[in-house]
């Protein structure tokens, strides 16, 4: 018995696994058990120390009894010990340990969030197994929260340094993107800001611009896929009178517009050949002509340029010039779509509809909508998302907002529970599934959990039909 007192006395230092179990004997087996596979352990007799010792902290993982006093069978001290559990740490991973007597019980509480339950006289190996694996899990979700507070820590110094033009995220991926746009933006080179339809390439430019040494002067933005093209030299180059049909006096174009500031081309990659070479010009000189004029200009503009298309394949094609591309992009600023960025969706959607209603109350998305919301792919990206808040604001209204109002209806594909970010634990979960292609019952095996509690935890991370193909 030494050994064991000694891992007891490990256990008071370290993290440990909670035995609450007021039979000595079952709690001194399951003690030995775990002290075999270097698991350390402590024992609480009653639900009162079990929550004594939780408050005080270290503890990884509660393995509980059903029953606690002398004859009960029904379980319920079990589920209340369990919720008191809840209540004190909603991450507490807890383990059942039951009689048949108390089944159904375990079987509600599991629903209700337990990790597993194991009957008595139970399987030393897959209890054991399913240890670990809550404890792997656990220390998994503990360094993710861990790199979440990180990241928020860095995110509000960055946001405190820098003027982000109230762009709101909390992904990593945008982290960096938004990192190395404040990092250029003073360097006063040429941009290019690529990235699907509708997730904001925009706000990047502006972003540069906040925070260049032109942030004061002027913001010019132009659509080039919007200007027809035998009107697109004299919208960014300007026109004399009598240029063109119509010109009845002299009027400035975009680049003398912008000069001393920034010039924002969007949608870059639908100007004309005749514009690339003219671009390319003010480029390499800051000179050009306005339509209709011999004479020479000169600005002193910053040029950023956005894109949804493959430039490098429109070279191919012969339909973008390659100097010109290399000119514009000496630093690109790649903007990922809003399905790559999950940890966006709810943030962003809380603040678009606090913008949206103002100055009436500010809706709330119920827990389904949320779920829809990260269970979307976002075709749309942000631009989406906005439409349908704004839709759902004007035609349903309301102070609580449903997967409905949002417009998913029946199709929604719900995400993971927005209350729990789980990141690892579905990535963990994930790896195992695809290991074994999809088996669920060898998958649980391996985990060490029942099928029914691996479903249940499928379901909640938001692991759908789709990603789990057969039993």
């Amino acid at each position: 018995m030494s050994a064991r007192r000694s891992t007891l006395r490990r256990a008071d230092s370290v993290s440990t696994v909670l035995i609450v179990e007021d039979d000595p004997a079952v709690a001194e087996a399951l003690a030995l058990l775990l002290d075999l596979h270097d698991i350390p352990s402590r024992v609480a007799r009653t639900p009162a120390e079990a929550l004594a010792a939780v408050a005080g902290g270290r503890i990884r993982l509660v393995i509980q009894d059903m029953n606690f006093r002398p004859g009960a069978t029904s379980g319920a001290d079990g589920a209340a010990l369990f919720r008191d559990l809840r209540r004190a740490d909603p991450g507490q991973p807890v383990l059942l340990m039951t009689a048949w007597t108390s089944l159904e019980t375990a079987v509600a509480l599991v629903r209700e969030g337990a990790a597993d339950y194991f009957g008595k006289p139970w399987d030393d190996t897959k209890l054991v197994a399913s240890v670990r694996n809550l404890l792997r899990l656990r220390t998994l979700e503990d360094e993710s929260a861990r790199a979440r507070n990180e990241r928020a820590v860095s995110r509000a110094d960055l946001a405190a340094r820098h003027d982000l033009r109230g762009l709101v995220y909390e992904s990593e991926a945008m982290h960096r993107l938004v990192s190395l746009a404040v990092k250029i933006a003073p360097a006063d080179v040429p941009v290019l800001v690529t990235g699907p339809n509708g997730v904001g390439k925009e706000r990047i430019a502006e972003i540069v611009q906040a925070n260049s040494r032109r942030g004061g002067s002027p913001f010019v933005k132009v659509h080039a896929g919007a200007l027809p093209h035998d009107l697109l030299e004299s919208e960014l180059f300007g026109a004399e009178a009598g240029a063109y049909t119509g010109a009845h006096r002299a009027r400035e174009g975009r680049f003398e517009a912008a000069d001393g500031g920034t010039l924002f081309l969007d949608e870059i990659g639908t100007l004309p050949p005749e514009g690339q070479v003219k671009l390319l010009r003010v480029l390499q000189s800051g000179e050009f002509e306005r339509l209709g004029s011999s004479q020479t200009r000169s600005v002193d503009v910053r040029v950023v340029c956005a894109t949804n298309a493959d430039l490098a394949e429109q070279i191919r094609k012969g339909l973008f010039r390659e100097d010109l591309y290399f000119r514009l992009n000496v630093v690109e600023l790649a903007v990922p779509a809003l399905k790559e960025r999950p940890d966006d969706v709810l943030p962003l959607a809380s603040a678009l509809l606090a913008s949206f209603a103002a100055p009436r109350k500010t809706p709330v998305l119920s827990p389904a909508a949320q779920r829809a919301l990260l269970g979307h792919s976002w075709p749309g990206n942000v631009r989406e998302l906005e439409n349908r808040l704004r839709r759902a604001l004007v035609v349903e209204g309301g102070e609580v907002l449903d997967p409905a109002a949002l417009g998913f209806g029946d199709r929604a594909q719900p995400g993971p529970d927005p209350a729990r970010p789980d990141a690892a634990e579905r990535a963990a979960l994930e790896s195992v599934i695809v290991k074994h292609e999809g088996r669920v019952s060898q998958a649980a095996e391996e985990l060490g959990l029942s099928r029914q509690a691996l479903y249940r935890k499928m379901e909640k991370l938001g692991i759908t039909l789709e990603r789990r193909p057969r039993d």
